[in-house]
This record gives structure tokens, sequence and C-alpha cells, in this order.
């Protein structure tokens, strides 16, 4: 050591007993080397950081100091302004050259124009104070975030920080943070033009989020490390799953205590200020834009507890590839355990961090189902398809098949758990919302994959055909009743026993349509399995109806029966569908597919004309094929039995002598018509016992309308004369055939509107029926004859021949 320099040191009394103890111990001496480059280290980081604020403060400075200038700049001028306009308005010194009307005009031209001018100065300079004073006031506030960012930063790249110290400054950053989103949301509302200052800022915050939020999570990572989370889930084997029971494994956020509780508490109301002040800036740049869907985000501290589990889960789940079961119970036997944890320990948090709508509960259930619908995709369904593809080439997919049913019944029975953990946890979440029940659904899974759900109908379609088969094959199905009905206010429509079982098929395919999480893939998966299997019971209807057409043109009584019956069984399950459609369940599909196939709701007016029952249902493409059907066979069996009654009243028809001669008073009736009529009446019976009531009553009505057009073309339009006797003869004819139909209606000639009306033409005296005809068609309708046009009429008085 040089001479020249002269070390004054300290007395000894002056010292502290700390750092004598220090001085006299050889091994604090020894280490005094290493603490002194760590203090000089320190120094220098102190150094630099006393630079940077300085140059921080010399810009600041001079930002200040221009604004200040141009401010003072304004005022002088505004003063300048205001000193002319006091000079304007004073009373000029009387002068002889100055008369009172230029002193008027002068006085108007400083109100018109100059006052004008100086408020708009005014104004403008009051703006440009508030903006400097606003970008002043921004300009720290950003300032001390970036300082705040900077030191937590730094502070953490040291040896021995305080982390204390950390939490302080990263929560003086988020109060900072906070008290800027204040200024630009009070800017964007007062002065939404300013958009460049807004801009600037939030590109500077945002620099400062990107360091702040992956810093925080970090933190909440290692201290949820120093817990002892995740939990081990070593003990949880497939034996003891199977059994619905494990060992006890205590709970790391219960148990955590003094200092570890507090730095993690600290750190967990970082994380939700943090997400609550990314909500208000989304919130704020998104104004008019659809907020609810951008702002929907799974809680931040709540994912960092679930993906540590999930990643420790993935070891087991690889041993349990070919038993799913395993994995839906580990998931959610872990969600149950620490699900009361959210609720007691973690959502006082979330609320006092001012999270608006979000449940802790709802959150970890959700990231639970999340992470297990990520390992359906991405393991689970790829593997099942592969099996389906393999099995397609060689013809054989029963196993395939089994094991995605298989999958998808655990999927809706778990499901089912999950949502009954949320309802009988008093938190108000509806289950009916469409969003949030996707958010709790292992069927969410779909969402992303609908070619996976078109795979699953497909199976569930074929599945529910093979069950139904044997039924749709026992003859006897065919031929026993329904007992009762089954469902409310359903009539007796004489449905075939093969009907219930249609009906309980595809209500069990609707039963699993309901599990899924919303109406978009509801409606697809109804309309592809549910649709189908509609279309499967309507084509071996139609296959009976054509098999008996086709053996006896439905001639004998068999055969009419067993097209009778095919329509009850349509007409059944045409009505099922209908109750069904009431229902608002299957509005909401309705209206869904009517959306996807580009119906507005403007439009579904247009369908109430073309489908007999609910607008809008999703089966109303499916109704309207039964009642086609339906009506259709309802109608061939009426032009069967018209065919055989026209054929049994040929020679009736082509006996014109009848017609001039009078008839044997034993005979009330014409021998010929006896045959066709104990026929038509004998075919209506079986009719009538076997049809259902409704479609009875079309079939009724349309043999009537097809009798009333053969007798008045074959007979009334024929070349024929009435004589007095023949006139009474066909009456009596016509009587006895309306007593037939007699038993179904209380006016049956209503029904035969043209015989009716030229019979009682032909009843009528020479000089009446002169006057109708003449009369034209006002005195015809007056006289009853509402069916006949003239020419028709005409034609039947030149077929009338009076007996003088």
């Amino acid at each position: 050591m040089d001479a020249s320099i002269q070390i004054t040191l300290p007395p000894v009394s002056s010292l502290s007993s700390s750092t004598l103890s220090f001085l006299n111990s050889e091994q604090d001496l020894s280490r005094a080397r290493s603490y002194i480059d760590e203090l000089q280290s320190q120094c220098f980081d102190l150094d630099r950081t006393l630079i940077d604020l300085n140059s921080r403060l010399h810009s600041t400075l001079l930002s200040y100091a221009s604004f200040s200038d141009g401010i003072h700049l304004l005022f002088d001028d505004a003063t300048s302004k205001l000193t002319d306009l006091r000079s304007f308005t004073c009373p000029p010194p009387l002068s002889s050259s100055l008369s009172p009307s230029d002193g008027q005009g002068r006085k108007e031209e400083i109100l018109g124009e100059a006052l004008p001018a100086l408020a708009k100065e005014v104004a403008r300079v009051e703006t440009v104070r508030v903006y400097a004073e606003t970008a002043l006031k921004l300009d720290t506030l950003v300032g001390d975030i970036e300082d705040a960012v900077s030191s937590t930063m730094n502070r953490k790249l040291r040896k021995h920080s305080s982390t204390q110290s950390v939490e302080e400054m990263r929560l003086l950053a988020i109060e900072r943070l906070g008290h800027s989103e204040d200024v630009l949301i009070s800017v964007t509302e007062t002065h939404p033009q300013w958009t460049s200052l807004v801009s600037a800022v939030d590109h500077r915050i945002d620099r400062a989020l990107a360091t702040l939020r992956p810093q925080a999570i970090a933190d909440h990572r290692s201290l949820l490390g120093s817990l002892g989370w995740p939990p081990p889930l070593s003990t949880l084997t497939s034996s003891n799953l199977d059994a619905g029971k494990s060992a006890e494994v205590s709970n790391p956020l219960f148990t955590m205590q003094g200092l570890l509780k507090q730095q993690y508490c600290e750190n967990f109301l970082a994380l939700c200020h943090l997400q609550e002040l990314q909500w208000r800036r989304k919130s704020r740049q998104l104004e008019g834009h659809n907020r609810k869907v951008a702002l929907q985000q799974p809680l931040w501290a709540i994912e960092e507890l679930v993906n540590p589990i999930s990643i420790a889960c993935q070891r087991h789940f690889s041993k349990w590839i070919d038993k799913p079961e395993f994995v839906f119970a580990l998931v959610y036997k872990i969600t149950r355990d620490y699900v009361d944890t959210m609720d007691e320990l973690l959502q006082p948090l979330v609320d006092e961090a001012r999270l608006v709508g979000y449940s802790c509960r709802e959150e970890w259930i959700s990231a639970m189902v999340t992470s297990l619908i990520t390992y359906l995709a991405k393991e689970i369904f790829p593997k099942y398809v592969a099996e389906l593809d393999g099995e397609s080439v060689n013809g054989v997919q029963s196993k395939a098949r089994f094991s995605w049913l298989h999958l998808v019944d655990l999927m809706i029975a778990f499901d089912k758990q999950i949502q009954s953990l949320v309802t009988h946890s008093g938190i108000s979440l509806s289950l009916q919302d469409d969003g949030n029940l996707q958010k709790i659904s292992s069927l969410s899974v779909f969402c992303d994959q609908p070619d996976w759900l078109d795979i699953w109908a497909e199976i569930e379609l074929n599945d529910t055909l093979e069950k139904l088969k044997p039924e749709v094959d026992d003859e006897r199905n065919w031929t026993a009743k329904i007992e009762g009905a089954l469902l409310s206010g359903f009539e007796s429509y004489k449905s075939p026993a093969v009907s219930s079982a249609f009906v309980r098929r595809l209500l069990l395919v609707v039963d699993r349509c309901r599990s899924l999480p919303n109406t978009f893939l509801r409606s697809r998966f109804l309309k592809m399995a549910g649709g189908s299997i509609t279309q499967r019971y309507l084509d071996c209807l139609l296959l009976r109806c054509q098999e008996a057409e086709g053996l006896t043109a439905l001639t004998d009584d068999n055969g009419l029966i067993k097209v009778a019956n095919s329509v009850n069984a349509a007409h059944y399950f045409e009505s099922v569908l209908k109750e069904w459609c009431e229902d608002t369940f299957f509005l909401e599909l309705g209206f869904d597919h009517s959306e996807q196939l580009g119906i507005g709701i403007n439009d579904i007016s247009g369908l109430e004309g073309r489908i007999d029952g609910p607008v809008g249902c999703v089966f109303d493409e499916e109704i309207k094929k039964l009642e086609n059907f339906r009506k259709e066979w309802v109608e061939r069996i009426s032009v069967a039995v018209l065919r055989g009654f026209d054929a049994r009243c040929r020679e009736y028809m082509k006996n014109r002598r009848q017609w001039q001669e009078k008839g044997e008073e034993s005979w009330t009736i014409s021998k010929n018509l006896v045959g066709a009529l104990d026929y038509l009446q004998g075919k209506m019976a079986v009719a009538e016992e076997n049809l259902n009531r409704i479609d009875f009553v079309g079939a009724w009505r349309s043999l009537a309308a097809g009798v009333d057009h053969l007798l008045f073309n074959g007979l009334l339009m024929s070349m024929v004369k009435f004589h007095d006797a023949g006139v009474e003869r066909l009456n009596c004819d016509m009587e006895i055939l309306f007593g037939v139909f007699r038993a179904w209606c209380l006016r049956p000639e209503a029904f035969f509107p043209k015989t009716s009306d030229g019979l009682k033409l032909l009843t009528m005296r020479e000089e009446q029926l002169r006057d109708t005809i003449s009369g034209g068609g006002k005195r015809m309708k007056e006289n009853g004859i509402i069916h006949l046009n003239v020419a028709e009429a005409e034609k039947i008085q030149n077929k009338r021949v009076f007996m003088s």
C-alpha cells in the first residue's frame, strides 16, 4: 500500500457489537472478499439504475418544458386577443369625424365576428391544455409502470433478492396499470378523436404486460411447486378406481401455512388483478364489436392449477388406452376431491380482485373437463377412427362400433356426474345455456370435429336398426295392436305394436342427443340418426303396402287390412312426432336447422301452409312424408273399393230400359245395384274396423266423391231417357245408396253433390224445370242447384221425358 495514502479508522468504542464480532471472526474475514465483490456488484447495479432514472427524468423534464412553452405561447396569444377585444369594446374618444352610426357598426362587427372567433380559440386552447395534461399524466403513469416492471426483473435476476419486494413492485405496476386504464377509458369516452394518443399508450402498456404476465405466471408455478402441487397420483390405480375409492391424499392448498400461504395468496391475487385489467382493456378496445365471445377466457390462476395435474395424469392415461372408463373415473375423482377447495379458499380471492362473473368451482370443473377433451381428441378418438377404417376394409365393424358406443356411454355418464357437481353446488349456472353446458361437457369434443359426430350418428343408426330388425321381421308385431296410448292426449290409432318399438328406439336416440352441448350438434345428430330411423320405418310401411297391392290389388280383405295397419302405423308415428315438436327442445332444434338451410325467422311462417303441425320443428320433413304416405294409401283403399263397386254395377249402368218402365212393386231397389252396394258396404265395414277413425273419414269421403263422379258421368250424362217411373226408381236407388253412408254422417247427399243436384232436376215438374234452366245460373242457385253448370243442367233436362 502506498505510504502517501492515509487511512483513518474509527475508534473501537464507536463500533457495534455485531461489527466487532464480524471483525474478530477469522471465518468471516476469509469470506470478506466475496462480500466485497457482491457489494460492488450491487453498487454497480444501483448506479446503472440511477443513471437510467436520471436520463428518464431529464427526458421527462424536457418534454414537460416543451409542453409548457407551447401552452405559454397559446396563453400569450389569447391574452393578446383579449387585449384587442378590450380596445374594441372600450368607447373611443370623442371625435368630430366619428358618427354614431359608425360606432354602432363597429360594435355589431365585434359581436358577430370577433367574439365567436375568440370563443373558438379559447376552446381550442382549453382542448390543447387538457390534451397536454392528459398526455403528461399518461406518460408519468406508463413511466412508473415501466420502471416497476424493470425493477421487478432486475430484482429477480439477483441471487439474494427479496421476494416481498418483488411482489410489492408487481402490485405497484398493476396499480399503475389500473390508473392508466381509467384514464384511457375516460379519454375514449370524452375525446374519441384522440386515437393516436390512446394507441401510443396501449403499445407501451402491451410491452409492459408482455413482460409482467409471464413473470407472474412463472412465480405462480414456482410457488405451486413449493407447495407440493400437483398432489401425488401414484396411489390411484385401476383397481381402486374401479372400486370407486382410493387412499386419501392431503390437499396442499389446505395444508400451506405462514409465509408460503401469504406469498401464494398475493401471487394469486396479482394474477387475478392482471386478468381483470386485461378484461377491462379488451372491453374498451372491442367497444362496438362482439365482446361477449372475445372476453370469455378461463381463469388464469385455475389453469395453472389444472395444467400440472393434466400432465401428471397423462402417465396414467397412457396405461389405460384400452380402458377409457378408468380415465373418466380418475378425472372425475380429482375434480370432485378438490372442488370444495375452490369455493372455500380461492373464491374469496377472486371476489377481492373484482373479477365479475367468475366462479372458481365452475372454472375448476371446466378446466378439468377441457383437459379430458384434449386427451380424447389427441389419443382416443383418432385410435377408434383408425380401427373403424381398418375394419371397414375387412367388412366387419362390430368390435370398433362397440368400442365407440361404449366410449360415448362413458362420456354421457361422466357429463351427468359433472353436472351433478355443478347443480348441487349452489352456484347460479344455467345448464340450458349452450355456452355454459359446452364448458362442462366432454361431448364438446364433437364441436371441433363434426365428422366424428357423423360417425357416431351412423353407428348409432346401424345399432338401432339392428335391434329393430327382429321386431320388424316378427309378423305378430304387425297384427297386434298397441294397448292404450303411449303419450297423453292420443286417441286410438289402432296402430300395430311395431310402431311402438320404433318410437321407443327413436326416443332413446333423442335422449342421447340431449346430452350434446349445443343445438347445432343436437340438430345435426338427430337429423342424421333420428331422421334415418323414421325413413327406415316409412320404407317398411311402404314395402308392406306394395306387397299387398301387388298380390291382390287390394281386392281381398287381408290385403286391405295389411294396408290399413300400415296407414295406422304411419298416422300414430306422425302424431308422436307432432306432439314431440310442441316441446321447446325440438322447436330450438328446428330453428337451428332452418338457419342451416338459410331460412330466416321471417320466412318460417311460410312453412305453415306446407306442414300441418308446429312450425320450425326438426322433424318437419319426416312428418310431411308420413302425412303424404297415409293420404296416398287411404286414397288407394278408396280407389280399390270404388273399382270393385264399378265392376259390380256395370249392368245397372248399361240397362237403359229400366228408366223407361215401371219396376216391380215388391222391390224398392234395382236388382242390379244390390250386389254393388253389398260389396261397397262390406269393404267399408272392413276398413272401418281396421282403419283409425281420422283416416277412415278420409277414406269414405274419397269413396263418396268417386261414386258421385261415377254415377253422374255414367248415368246422368249418358245416352238415357228418364220417364216418371225411372226417376222414381233412381230416387229410391239413391236413397239406399245414401243410407249406406248415413252410418258415418247425417247428410250423406252433401257428399254426392252432382248426383244430388241432377236428381233434384229430374224430380222437378216440367214447368219448374224449364223455368230453372232458362233462368240461368242465378235461377238454378235459387232452386238449390249449385254444383252443376248450365250446360250440364240442359243435358239433364233433355234426358227427362214427361208423360202427359
